[in-house]
């Protein structure tokens, strides 16, 4: 049985029509109808997360690994403001997060009743598409051709507009007026579905772009999030050296960490984005032409055609970034963060893992090489890194992907986002590496900060924290290490333990031991 607010069933049935199946659900009293519908549904999964903040995340995560829309719904209130940072992030990594939001009738709106504030158009540009659903008193439409009221056709049209919208979040806005809880329908309506037909990137605008490229003579492909592997040491070494300069760069979009590597292909004479927006992206300064299409096809026909015709500008560039990564596997950190993320890497293999913004996406930079790696960097926050990654160990198991889920992250990052394991959907295949050096490390590496004696207290957040307490109360199989032969067991232990519940490895290392390591790193490779 169903609620009995309309347009909580007109949603709930183009949810199903528009193939959603996941929804992060949140708990609260004037988004139960809603809940209750995504739970009645045969169709859909739903998984509780209590944290907002956290559950924007995890529904990110899935979205990530499914590569389809998640719903994440919230109650009315400030609990919609706290899935900002999620939605931020999931706009410029353009995946398909759907909010749905309670609300009070809006003539309660700014009357000083509990738990209201404008809600239509609280998450701003940061989503597609946002819409409030109109109170549909109505009996459903008739397929006929006739609606019985324009409050439900209206209704219909509006979730379907949001739905449309498949690169990046949309807001779904609800008022439900009282009673809340009288569930007594027994079916879902049948509603009309509205399709949008997109065009692939035609054949001839392909061969353009692929011609275009070939015949340059210093072509570069470069694809944004998740890394570059070894770019930004490259981009070190050749330094003002002319003849490693493009004049052509092909760019498949997302963010690129290194901003060494930013600046370097501000140098390029021309760059040709390819997106599935169709959106102006110029993040070297130098875009003449936006490619409308996808970004990965587009990098997979130029690969292939390198196979068939090399190009000698790229055949200079393999050689260089061969020579970075002999070279990087040849440097022996000592017991470091840094060398802690050289081992994990080294034994890893085949897997998912999730890095987390500010140091360890760098360390991730220099060291990953045999999986894709995943991160939060459409602002490259760090306040859900923890919950994304945890997200998408909810869901692996109905993908393609590895059984196992990591993530290595930071200490401030980790505590910041330490809500992810209080969850009960959190189950064996979630293993963290948490990197502790007692500060974020990352501010020791900014020229100049050390000058500020407000640098480790304030800037750095310099703490006493571990994590085994947070471990011990979220039922989380806890290890540490604070040596290197400690470190290169418990790493071992973390990838082939045999455990029913999640797995976290707290390294704990010197913040300064850290820094001086990164920096006998970049001198070693210009060795």
């Amino acid at each position: 049985m169903y609620c009995s607010k309309e347009n909580v069933n007109i949603l709930t049935a183009l949810l199903v029509a528009h193939g959603v199946r996941h929804a992060v659900v949140c708990p609260g009293s004037r988004n139960s109808p809603i809940v209750h519908n995504l739970n009645e549904c045969p169709d859909i999964t739903c998984y509780p997360v209590t944290d907002e903040r956290s559950a924007g995340f995890y529904a990110l995560g899935m979205s990530q690994a499914l590569s389809q829309p998640v719903v994440v719904c919230v109650t009315s209130g400030t609990a919609l403001l706290n899935l900002a940072p999620a939605v931020a992030e999931a706009y410029y990594q353009q995946r398909p997060l759907v909010v749905i939001s309670a609300d009070r009738p809006p003539q309660w709106i700014d009357q000083l009743d509990g738990q209201t504030l404008p809600q239509p158009d609280a998450l701003g540009r940061f989503v597609r598409k946002a819409v409030t659903l109109p109170e549909v008193i109505s009996s459903p439409p008739n397929l006929g051709g006739e609606w019985v009221s324009e409050a439900h056709w209206y209704c219909n049209r509006l979730v379907n507009e949001a739905l449309l919208n498949h690169y990046g979040p949309v807001h779904i806005n609800v008022p439900i007026s009282e009673p809340l809880f009288d569930f007594s329908v027994p079916s879902l309506p049948k509603e009309r579905k509205i399709d949008r037909l997109s065009a692939d990137i035609s054949a001839s605008t392909l061969s353009h772009v692929t011609r275009m490229f070939l015949q340059a003579k210093r072509p570069m492909l470069i694809s944004g999030q998740p890394m570059n592997p070894l770019m930004d040491e490259a981009a070190c070494l050749v330094g003002d050296d002319e003849r490693y300069v493009p004049d052509f760069v092909l760019y498949t979009g997302g963010s690129i960490v290194s901003k060494r590597l930013k600046h370097f292909l501000r140098k390029a004479k021309e760059t040709w984005v390819v997106n599935e927006t169709g959106e102006v992206t110029d993040t070297f300064m130098n875009l003449t032409h936006v490619v409308h299409g996808d970004g990965e096809a587009v990098a997979d026909h130029i690969r292939f055609m390198l196979v068939m015709e090399p190009h000698p500008f790229v055949k200079l560039w393999d050689d260089l970034l061969e020579r970075v990564r002999r070279r990087a596997e040849a440097y022996e950190p000592v017991y470091s963060q840094m060398a802690a993320v050289k081992y994990f890497e080294s034994q890893v293999g085949d897997a998912v893992v999730h890095y987390a913004n500010s140091s360890a996406i760098r360390l991730a930079n220099s060291f990953a090489r045999s999986h894709r790696v995943y991160c939060n960097r459409g602002v490259n926050g760090i306040d859900g890194s923890l919950s994304t990654a945890a997200g998408f160990s909810v869901v692996s198991h109905l993908t393609s992907h590895p059984s196992n889920v990591f993530c290595v992250i930071g200490d401030l990052s980790f505590f910041y986002d330490q809500n992810a394991l209080w969850n009960q959907n959190l189950g064996k295949n979630f293993r963290i590496l948490l990197l502790n050096n007692g500060r974020g490390g990352i501010f020791n590496m900014l020229p100049g900060l050390e000058q500020s004696p407000a640098r480790d207290k304030f800037v750095s957040a310099e703490h006493h924290t571990s994590a085994e307490g947070i471990c011990r109360q979220n039922d989380v199989v806890y290890l540490s290490a604070a040596d290197m032969p400690q470190m290169r067991s418990a790493i071992d232990t973390l990838l082939y333990i045999d455990s029913d519940r999640p797995v976290l490895l707290e390294v704990f290392t010197d913040a300064y031991t850290d820094e001086q390591t990164l920096k006998t790193y970049y001198q070693f490779l210009k060795t």
